[in-house]
């Protein structure tokens, strides 16, 4: 090749990294005008809580949480609640305490760590709630155990309950730090009692990661079981992204980088605004699991592993279905472990809108005989009838067995939704027919009409399901599996 040859490329070479470079900054310049072009920040969204817990303070017991706890929602009154600007006090905003939102109307504030005693107690349960989320939404699941003689403990985890704000610096550190307090003092509590938890979402990984810390320090309560709600096993790859969003944002001074979504706060136990740290967080605790999950089985201790019952809908857009499968119940030795997966409703022949149709991965999975777990499918008696039956198989075999629920899928649902499962149509907040002791605002069936583009709360959030059609069963199953019996 002659050298002018040779320099020709050079030239071209060059100027296509030139062109590339140019073109990423661009792409970096426009990314960041629509983020800034966004909704501007609320003092809800700023405010410095500086009383949570946090995993290196010296905090000792569950008591001590409690009164730390204390402090911060005192602490939330006088740097959020007193603050809020006169253009921010409407009807529907939870920062406002004259709004349908305002969580102090409920009694109790669901926001807050929830204690249910009992005089004998024959097993104690720990619920952990979802990121951005609160004790609120597991409190059903909460008092139905209590009735059949366990002590609950509803922990309200470290950045949440308060202000999405506590979600921009919290790490999930601090949340494990929580999990092994209430652990310690719910084994106090019961003794010999057996003791569960039950995770939802970002909770079920706290509660797997608690399992695994437990079987490696003895001076952690062991659990018996663990019952997951739509598990964050496994999350997109895009999140690990999310923390160079942020890091930008703090190199050019723009708060507004910070945040994935940046809504109004409508509500009153859950953040409409999700913090791009929230994102990271989660990344960072799944990739954690997975690296001990794998240390764990190499040591051969996975064999001791509490009993795991999780349910799961076959769609899910928060967390991946497929992570719940591979990355966990596949790695577990058989040991009574099962998944119940909530199919689409096949009647509503929604399958060829799909961006992506479950039913190939549901076909290899129930034919599958080497499973080392019980796979159960809640879905249609048939393509024709709304009926719902579950198909149950059991490891090593491919024999499915069928049983009726009596139940059925409403019309006009297509599928559950991650947010759906802990659910009932009767919850006074999320239900669809909500039934009485809700003195504020409902969202179960919030179909607001008129033209697009107008509100500022997305169009997805009408649109996704927000209670579960098979709540009955989920709550029995649940019920089967956290049996207190006397110690």
């Amino acid at each position: 090749m002659t050298s002018f040859a040779i320099k020709s490329l050079k030239h071209i070479g060059r100027a296509l990294l030139y062109g590339i470079t140019g073109g990423c900054a661009v792409l970096v310049v426009v990314f960041v005008l629509y983020l800034e072009s966004r909704p501007d920040l609320k003092i809800w969204h700023t405010a410095d809580l500086d009383t949570e817990f946090a995993a290196e303070r010296s905090v000792r017991s569950f008591a001590d949480y409690l009164v730390m706890e204390k402090r911060l929602f005192d602490q939330l009154d006088e740097r959020v609640y007193s603050r809020v600007l006169p253009e921010d006090r409407g009807l529907v905003n939870r920062y406002h305490r004259g709004s349908l939102s305002n969580p102090d109307q409920w009694s109790p504030n669901w926001n807050r760590t929830f204690e249910l005693t009992t005089d004998a107690p024959r097993a104690g349960v720990l619920l952990l709630h979802g990121m951005s989320d609160s004790p609120y939404s597991l409190r059903s699941f909460g008092l139905r155990l209590n009735t059949e003689g366990a002590w609950v403990i509803g922990l309200r985890l470290p950045g949440h309950g308060t202000a999405p704000s506590g979600l921009v610096r919290v790490r999930w550190e601090d949340m494990d730090a929580a999990v092994q307090l209430a652990m310690r003092h719910l084994h106090d509590k019961v003794g010999k009692g057996s003791l569960y938890i039950v995770g939802y979402s970002n909770g079920g990984a706290l509660a797997v990661n608690y399992a695994l810390s437990s079987l490696e320090n003895s001076r952690l309560p062991p659990v018996d079981g663990l019952v997951l709600i739509s598990p964050s096993i496994g999350v997109t790859s895009m999140a690990f992204m999310a923390k160079w969003q942020a890091r930008l944002g703090r190199l050019l001074g723009l708060d507004k980088l910070a945040w994935n979504a940046i809504l109004p706060e409508y509500d009153p136990f859950k953040y409409n605004s999700f913090a791009v740290n929230a994102g990271d967080q989660v990344y960072r605790l799944t990739t954690e699991i997975q690296a001990r999950l794998k240390a764990t089985g190499f040591a051969g201790k996975l064999n001791r592993f509490p009993k795991v019952l999780a349910f799961q809908s076959v769609v899910d857009a928060t967390v991946s279905t497929s992570a719940v499968i591979e990355g966990m119940f596949a790695q577990l030795p058989a040991r009574g472990h099962e998944l119940v997966l909530f199919d689409i409703n096949h009647v509503a022949r929604a399958e060829q809108l799909f961006k992506k149709d479950p039913g190939p991965e549901i076909v290899a999975l129930l034919g599958d005989e080497h499973l080392p777990f019980t796979v159960s499918l809640v879905t249609n008696e048939s393509e024709e009838s709304s009926e719902v039956v579950v198909r149950r198989k059991t490891p090593g075999s491919l024999k499915i067995t069928e049983l009726p629920l009596e139940l059925k899928w409403p019309r006009e649902i297509y599928s559950l939704s991650h947010v759906a499962l802990p659910f009932s149509i009767n919850d006074m907040l999320y239900g669809g027919s909500p039934s009485g002791g809700n003195p504020g605002i409902r969202l179960g069936n919030m179909e607001l009409r008129g033209e697009r583009g107008m509100l500022q709360i997305p169009a997805a959030d009408m649109l996704r399901l927000r209670w579960n059609p098979f709540y009955t069963y989920m709550e029995r199953r649940l019920l089967e599996f956290v049996r207190p019996v006397d110690p």
